[in-house]
């Protein structure tokens, strides 16, 4: 009960969570006689959607409005089975699900989804005027011909990962919080030479990542870039100019300096393959020292191992300060999804369909996608939806726990950061108003939509240039190669490749899309 008083009082001084207004059942209903509609809804690989969640019973009833499942479990790949939909022709009333949104796109323009501009214009007042405040990221979602062919999932909070240490560690060891790269590379050498974890063996791990891509990251202490969005190995925005990390002199600066890392043992020599699990496993067996992971998640084993890693404090610290002075944090969560759903040019009823989809942006829909059903799972205390102890101390993790009942699934409604704030432990917290006042956030890229004939430049070239970036960065880290000796052909092969042929079509559609 302590973390949900803190989390409440966040929730309040945060300004999340109005006073509950008096809501008429009818004021949502969107037709008079019951709508079914079916559905194709695959995401995360594995999940469909299911007629009897709670989140989407309730929804029915408020709007009249019932979907019918038609999604297959028999993939496990949700973009497969968007493809074979897709191949069959067999289109459903809607489609929806996860990184979603290129696809939309590509085959709006083909015909086979509707223009949504003219129907948010004329029968979605909430979605108007959630993307009228909020131009941006309506222009990110945009495809080339300037017409929205999907309404996404539009998270909210600006943190993500930070970095984290054993501050028990430094401080059995008489060091200071590192505050820029030199004393980080000193920190992690103590780590691995005198022996903070006690059992008299070198068998610390100074950093870890249960994404070896957070390896990469750590670029940025050279003043490189290892990604623009949350995406991994993406593209970045500088003055209105696309630009690509791995291409960088500051790059080959950062790689150099990792792979005398990893040669002295400063970094998991399993970092790119102990995987997901690294981060309980390393820390429950008192082994890691450092990582970049998830506010909520990372701060959690403060608790969940402090009765078997005595004196365990793993707190996250400011991004340290790279050769040029300077602490940026690279990842922050993204202001609008690749996630959402649309209608198909099979729907015989577009204006009931686009009105379903406003309910969700309505505060009434907004909560049952966030929180549930209101006295099921959450009830309002002082104007702010609380989550329900049975559902706070339940056994799943809270996120889990609302994928299981229909909501935080990737449909079109814009999330409420409230929802995870009140399972958002005061370590978290902490480390998240550390980052709030150091404004150490960088701009992010929302990425483009192509043209026909843009597409096919990407398609054709890029695919193949990240595997040979990839295949080269991990090389050089694990000194296999040297990247000193290979950066003149390295750069040979990424132009005869296409690499400046890719560059230009996303500036073009960066320019079409953003500055006009």
């Amino acid at each position: 009960m302590r973390m949900l008083r803190v989390s409440l009082a966040a929730l309040m001084a945060a300004g999340i969570g109005l006073a509950a207004p008096a809501y008429a059942e009818d004021e949502y209903r969107v037709v008079d006689d019951p709508l079914t509609l079916d559905i194709h809804f695959h995401f995360r690989d594995r999940l469909v959607y299911n007629n009897d969640w709670p989140v989407e019973k309730r929804a029915a009833e408020l709007t009249g409005v019932q979907l019918n499942n038609v999604a297959s479990l028999a993939t496990t790949n949700s973009q497969e089975a968007f493809n074979l939909m897709i191949v069959s022709g067999d289109l459903p009333d809607i489609v929806a699900g996860n990184r979603l949104k290129d696809s939309f796109n590509q085959y709006g323009l083909e015909g086979a989804f509707v223009p949504l501009n003219d129907l948010i214009e004329e029968h979605a007042p909430n979605i108007k005027a959630f993307f009228d405040e909020r131009p941006q990221l309506r222009s990110a979602i945009s495809a080339a011909d300037g017409n929205m062919y999907f309404i996404p999932y539009v998270p909210d909070g600006k943190y993500g990962r930070a970095y984290f240490i054993r501050y028990d560690w430094l401080d059995k060891l008489g060091l200071d919080v590192p505050q820029n790269v030199d004393e980080v590379y000193e920190v992690l050498t103590a780590f691995r030479t005198q022996d903070p974890n006690g059992n008299g063996k070198q068998d610390e791990v100074p950093y870890f990542a249960r994404q070896w891509e957070e390896l990469i990251r750590l670029v940025t202490l050279w003043d490189a870039r290892s990604s623009g969005s949350d995406t991994y190995h993406d593209f970045y925005v500088e003055d209105d100019q696309i630009r690509h990390g791995y291409v960088e002199e500051s790059y080959r600066e950062g790689i150099k300096n990792l792979a005398q890392w990893y040669a002295e043992g400063l970094i998991d020599a399993e970092i790119f393959t102990r995987g997901p699990r690294s981060r309980e496993h390393l820390l429950s067996n008192n082994l890691g020292g450092m990582t970049h992971d998830w506010f909520a998640s990372t701060s959690s084993y403060n608790v969940s191992l402090a009765d078997t890693v005595e004196g365990l404090s793993f707190r996250a610290f400011a991004p340290p300060a790279s050769v040029e002075g300077r602490r940026l944090a690279e990842h922050r969560r993204i202001p609008v999804r690749p996630d959402g759903w649309a209608i198909t040019i099979a729907n015989e009823n577009p204006v009931e369909t686009i009105k379903y989809f406003d309910f969700w942006f309505t505060e009434m829909g907004s909560r049952l996608s966030n929180f549930g059903v209101e006295g099921v799972h959450y009830d309002i205390i002082d104007g702010v939806p609380i989550y329900k102890p049975e559902i706070l101390d339940g056994s799943a993790p809270v996120n889990a726990q609302m994928w299981e009942i229909g909501a935080q699934i990737p449909r079109g409604f814009p999330q409420d950061y409230g929802y995870e704030i009140q399972w958002t432990n005061e370590i978290a917290l902490e480390g998240i108003d550390l980052y709030e006042q150091g404004d150490y956030l960088t701009d992010i890229f929302l990425g483009v939509a192509f043209s026909e004939d843009e597409q096919r430049v990407y398609d054709k070239r890029w695919s193949s240039i990240m595997t040979y970036m990839l295949e080269m960065q991990q090389a050089w880290i694990l000194g296999s190669r040297d990247v000193e000796a290979d950066w003149d052909d390295y750069l040979g092969q990424l132009d005869r490749m296409g690499f400046n042929e890719v560059v230009e079509v996303m500036q073009a559609a960066y320019d079409r899309q953003y500055q006009n």
